[in-house]
């Protein structure tokens, strides 16, 4: 049995036709490469299943966009210390070199 799903390609103005192959006791399709380079897709994809309707989900790192964040507030002057830095013991006052 050959199941068919349609994929829209954003490049063209056409829905572009993938079958379903059968891997094993499972099923699975070939994801052409300008798809996956503008879905950010490349290892690993977070699955899901709404409306009926099978989504892939790029995978991001945790800390995804965090640096460029964090540079953000650094312009915005937003990065400082929410409490003083008055928790110093004695050894740290008088010893510690920066």
């Amino acid at each position: 049995m050959v199941i068919t799903m349609y994929i829209h390609y954003r490049r063209s103005e056409e829905d572009m036709k993938v079958a379903i192959t059968r891997i094993g006791n499972s099923r699975g399709i070939r994801i052409p490469k300008p798809i996956l380079e503008q879905a950010h897709i490349k290892d690993e994809v977070d699955l899901t299943v709404e409306g009926g309707r099978i989504v892939l989900r790029s995978v991001m790192s945790p800390r995804h966009g965090w640096s460029e964040r964090f540079q953000k507030m650094n312009e915005r002057g937003d990065d400082l210390l929410l409490e003083p830095d008055s928790h110093q013991s004695k050894w740290e006052k008088e010893e510690w070199e920066w």
